[in-house]
């Protein structure tokens, strides 16, 4: 067998995986997730979508171990979220895990490039990859240059920003240090055309160059076609399609 040949038979590494996963709310009854297999591999792009309340944003959560399953298993690069203390599951998602939140979670008091940098800060694995050709500084300016974020905004205080702009300082946080994973919900809400289609273009170049894999959680059908898998929440989720046929 060639060489080649070789290369296109290697299978992929799987960088976050759910298995068997369930997860129910404090005070609720019945789960909200309940996944038998769900897998993301290097570098995959994944356009996820569904109804509001078909779990989302939790399944996100759950998958950046900011969430711990009740059953079930989620890993990141083969680390069981589960078995880690919450203080090792924060040293394990700033090292690997870009997030941009759906409600960003800049520190309002830090500056522009203060909030870029803040992985860099925690995780010494996001700073040397930061810092490889150059600073992570020079890093930083770059994302926000790519961005579209005028040079005048750099040094404000992120409460100072527009909702347009914050949303756009979260994502140049989330790939500063090239992640292994990006995770994104609903990160566009707040863009106009224009600047939807260039911070898709930053996002998913970016992620390709770095070889991270993208989650990408959105209403927006018209950007589905730029990612390379397509995930129907309610399909997956027996729990989402089970509360959907009760108010059907």
């Amino acid at each position: 067998m060639s060489t080649a040949s070789q290369a296109d038979s290697t299978p992929l590494r799987v960088v976050l995986a759910a298995e068997s996963l369930r997860f129910t709310w404090p005070g609720v009854k019945t789960p909200c997730i309940d996944i038998e297999a769900f897998r993301i591999t290097a570098g995959e792009s994944v356009f996820l979508h569904g109804p509001s309340g078909c779990g989302k944003s939790t399944l996100l959560s759950l998958l950046a171990g900011v969430l711990v399953a009740d059953e079930g298993r989620v890993s990141l690069l083969g680390h069981d979220w589960s078995q880690l203390s919450s203080a090792a599951r924060d040293r394990c998602r700033v090292a690997h895990v870009g997030y941009i939140f759906q409600q960003f979670n800049l520190l309002p008091y830090l500056s522009v490039l203060d909030n870029v940098l803040l992985p860099c800060r925690f995780s010494a694995r996001r700073e040397a990859q930061a810092a490889r050709n150059g600073s992570s500084r020079e890093e930083a300016e770059h994302l926000l240059d790519q961005m579209g974020l005028d040079r005048n905004l750099w040094k404000r205080q992120a409460l100072q920003l527009s909702v347009g702009q914050q949303q756009r300082v979260a994502a140049a946080r989330a790939l500063i240090g090239q992640p292994e994973v990006v995770i994104a919900d609903e990160p566009t809400s707040a863009l106009d055309e224009d600047r939807r289609e260039a911070f898709l273009d930053v996002l998913l170049t970016a992620c390709v160059e770095n070889h991270s894999a993208l989650v990408f959680v959105s209403h927006d059908q018209r950007i589905a076609q730029r990612f390379a898998r397509h995930v129907l929440l309610p399909e997956i989720n027996r729990a989402a399609s089970t509360a959907m046929a009760v108010d059907a």
